[in-house]
């Protein structure tokens, strides 16, 4: 297995406060076992790729309930402070849910050769689950990381990961904690 880490949309107006607390208060709660998941990763020489939305003011998106954020060149559309980054990351703007979704993913991954896809962010029913769905569209194996993911509601989370644990195309799309992962890679090398 040659993984990379795909971390999606943990940006700084994402936890911030006042645009959701809710989602800000599990996003935080997540952090530390993303930065346990990036630096094995980076201690094993697996790419680490920060997907993040990179919008443009007045975005199509933005004419539904969606409110404006991670406006491109803004400070909140950064990645949080509670992440490490290094200088070896990939910082991958992105306009749409998915991080494949017209962006330079594929063909980067494949560079590295890359074969299997591990997901970890914001928010697990959305664009979390759009990249991992889109990972094994492109013929990689995908993981979701449990507890490096996180919903606006714990409920919302649970469903996703109770649905899609079941998913007819295991072992090639999972749905692990983040310590089975681990074990996982571990017992492979």
């Amino acid at each position: 297995m040659k993984p990379a880490v795909i971390v999606v949309d943990m940006l700084k107006d994402s936890l911030r406060e006042e645009s959701n607390p809710v989602v800000a208060k599990f996003a935080r709660k997540i952090a530390p076992n993303i930065n346990r998941l990036t630096a094995y990763a980076r201690r094993h020489s697996y790419p680490v790729v920060f997907a993040n939305d990179s919008f443009l003011p007045g975005d199509f998106v933005f004419r539904g309930k969606m409110h404006e954020h991670s406006i491109r060149g803004t400070e909140g559309a950064k990645v949080t402070d509670a992440l490490v980054q290094t200088d070896s990351d990939i910082q991958l703007p992105k306009r749409r849910f998915s991080a494949f979704f017209k962006t330079d993913l594929d063909q980067t991954l494949r560079l590295y050769g890359v074969d299997t896809v591990i997901v970890a962010g914001l928010l697990t029913h959305w664009c979390v689950l759009s990249t991992a769905l889109d990972a094994l569209a492109l013929d990689f194996r995908a993981y979701i990381i449990k507890d490096c993911c996180a919903s606006y509601s714990e409920e919302v989370h649970e469903t996703i990961v109770k649905f899609y644990g079941q998913s007819p195309l295991y072992p090639l799309f999972k749905i692990i904690m983040l310590d089975e992962f681990l074990n996982e890679l571990h017992t492979a090398e």
